[in-house]
């Protein structure tokens, strides 16, 4: 064969395997957008006979049983995931209400019942097309599990983006929503918007970082009597769950990360690369409550960095440190007088987690290890 008839055959093969595959995507996207249709019209249909009392006690049990033998080998429809149903019509409704619908087919009753029943389409309000090209995206155990943890709407909005932008699985969302990533990402004092001139640049820097870090498993049984070094050292050993918290596009580089100045040593405590902000970021640990004399030596190491270490088509080094405690108004002020990018956030270890965290103990074990045992089969699906 020659090599201009490979070059045309491997050409095709490409442009094949590219079309199978949206069209894979295609596929997948419609059907869980028609499930999710269907779940929000049978969790009306629940809805408005259960709570006007047409419905007695006991009665999706008896549903649930018959519809598994009227179809077998049915998943999906159990008692306890009806009820699920119905929770996701009555959260999304009022946001949904009365305005455009996606297309789906009504659902009516049996012929010799007292009235004809239909389950309406669902509603996707007046929302903009991210939006609405997310949710529909988004599985339904993912939407379960943002109901029973988010308050908001916009909160919700935020994790319902996050999943299928970014392929979350049902794990990693929770982990997600345990750190609190709606309250944090985007919060943390930093000088981005005077020392990275691109402005959406900027934008993405901002949203990559959270202002406190729950690093829930470093478990240091001395609380109190720890090193910065331990902290350091106990991430490194489980690199993988601190990218998790990190959040998207983070890759890890090393620790220690030696720098040569003039034959004079320095180490960066951490350093990664984030694919988002194409750059180089370096983490600094401080165990004690923030300094502004921290800054001096992180901006020194940005500096290094950028000269020795980044490469010419990379954007310039941003600095975080990490430490245990921080006044926000010293912070901001003191920021403010660098030139390198550079922000400021706190961390919690396993040890130190606050009260309304404390409850959430077994959850946070659950899902370590549902993590763990997942290895590298993260994706957005369930």
């Amino acid at each position: 064969m020659k090599n201009q008839d490979l070059f045309a055959y491997r050409e095709a093969v490409l442009k094949i395997k590219d079309a199978i595959l949206q069209a894979r995507y295609r596929v997948s996207a419609n059907a869980n957008a028609e499930m999710l249709n269907l779940y929000y019209g049978v969790g009306q249909y629940i809805s408005e006979n259960t709570r006007m009392g047409k419905w007695g006690t006991g009665v999706m049990e008896k549903i649930s049983e018959q519809l598994q033998g009227e179809i077998p080998g049915l998943h999906g429809f159990s008692p306890s995931n009806m009820k699920n149903m119905r929770i996701f019509f009555e959260q999304w409704s009022s946001e949904f209400e009365a305005n455009r619908q996606l297309p789906t087919a009504d659902l009516e009753s049996d012929n010799n019942a007292d009235e004809l029943l239909v389950i309406r389409q669902l509603p996707t309000a007046e929302l903009d097309e991210n939006k609405i090209s997310a949710f529909v995206r988004v599985g339904f155990t993912h939407h379960r599990e943002i109901l029973r943890k988010c308050k908001t709407a916009d909160e919700r909005w935020y994790y319902i983006l996050r999943c299928a932008d970014e392929f979350w699985s049902v794990a990693r969302l929770k982990h997600h929503i345990l750190a609190n990533d709606y309250a944090s990402f985007g919060s943390l004092p930093n000088n981005f918007a005077i020392t990275i001139p691109d402005n959406e640049t900027a934008a993405i820097a901002v949203r990559s970082f959270r202002d406190e870090y729950l690093l829930d498993f470093v478990d240091i049984k001395e609380a109190d009597d720890y090193s910065e070094r331990d902290v350091e050292n106990a991430i490194v050993a489980d690199v993988k769950k601190f990218v998790m918290s990190a959040g998207e596009g983070f890759a890890f580089i090393g620790n220690q990360h030696r720098l040569l100045v003039d034959e004079e040593e320095f180490f960066v405590d951490m350093l990664f690369f984030n694919r988002n902000l194409h750059c180089l970021v370096a983490f600094e640990l401080k165990k004690d409550k923030f300094r502004p004399s921290d800054l001096g030596q992180l901006s020194f190491y940005l500096s290094a960095l950028d000269k020795y270490v980044k490469k010419p088509d990379e954007n310039n080094t941003i600095g975080i440190l990490l430490c245990q405690e921080m006044n926000r108004t010293v912070v901001e002020l003191a920021v403010q007088d660098y030139d390198k990018p550079m922000g400021v956030a706190t961390y919690r270890l396993g040890t130190e987690i606050p009260e309304q965290y404390k409850a959430l103990i077994p959850l946070i074990d659950g899902v370590q290890k549902i993590v763990l045992e997942n290895g590298n089969a993260e994706n957005g699906t369930e």
